[in-house]
């Protein structure tokens, strides 16, 4: 589905994705960690057309995106969610969701109908009870959970998710995995950016680990544990797992 082929980005004389190269799949689920700043949020903003490349390509489904404006790439079927959420806060949850449903659509439809295909991504990301509610009302962990059904809702095939569980608590962290592992089970193919080690382990067979914008692992999580190179530059020492 997702190539990518030689990607760089530099800003002024720092590289902040240098040479990346990488496929996914189809109904994949792919976790992508490192240390901050190793270039993780920009990779993300390349392949939804919030940055341009300095070098290389990436292709959706065999055709090149890497010229094209965010909004085109929305158009494909490619959402995101984004770190610092912003919400309509002066709209209701449902409200919020539907801006999501019409602009995804590259055709016109009502209003009226936008509500009613936002409702689905609504009740997945487990805020029905808060349809009504003004969304500068919620809470943090259902605000994340908004932006997740606001991308939803523009009916991707690809979902980028950037650090969507960052600033929550376990028990949200719980419920808004299930509800990632749910929408996975639909056939979503995902990419996710998380620090959150446990939750990468949780919920990805493959891991792409950056340092210094520079791809030094891409393979099966288990096997990223354990190796040298993501110890020495991220996780410190091998990660104790238990049964």
């Amino acid at each position: 589905m997702l190539s990518v082929r030689n990607l760089s980005r530099r800003f002024g004389g720092l590289k902040a994705i240098s040479n990346v190269s990488f496929d996914v799949e189809e109904g994949e689920f792919v976790g992508v960690i490192g240390p901050n700043g190793a270039g993780k949020t920009t990779l993300l903003n390349l392949l939804t057309g919030y940055t341009r490349p300095s070098e290389g390509e990436i292709l959706l489904d065999q055709s090149p995106v890497h010229m094209l404006r965010p909004f085109e790439i929305c158009h494909r079927r490619v959402a995101r969610t984004f770190q610092i959420v912003r919400p309509f806060a002066e709209m209701s949850v449902l409200d919020n969701v539907m801006v999501g449903t019409l602009f995804a659509s590259d055709h016109s439809i009502g209003v009226t109908r936008g509500r009613e295909e936002a409702a689905e991504s609504v009740r997945i990301a487990g805020l029905w009870e808060q349809r009504a509610q003004l969304a500068g009302s919620l809470t943090i962990g259902q605000k994340k959970r908004l932006e997740l059904a606001r991308a939803l809702a523009t009916r991707p095939k690809l979902l980028l998710l950037d650090e969507v569980l960052a600033g929550l608590t376990r028990a949200e962290v719980d419920q808004l995995v299930n509800s990632i592992r749910a929408i996975g089970q639909r056939g979503v193919t995902v990419i996710m950016i998380e620090h959150l080690v446990h939750v990468i382990l949780r919920l990805c067979r493959r891991v792409i680990v950056l340092n210094f914008g520079e791809v030094i692992f891409d393979g099966p999580t288990a096997d990223a544990m354990d190796h040298p190179e993501v110890v020495r530059s991220y996780l410190g020492r091998p990660l104790q797992r238990t049964a």
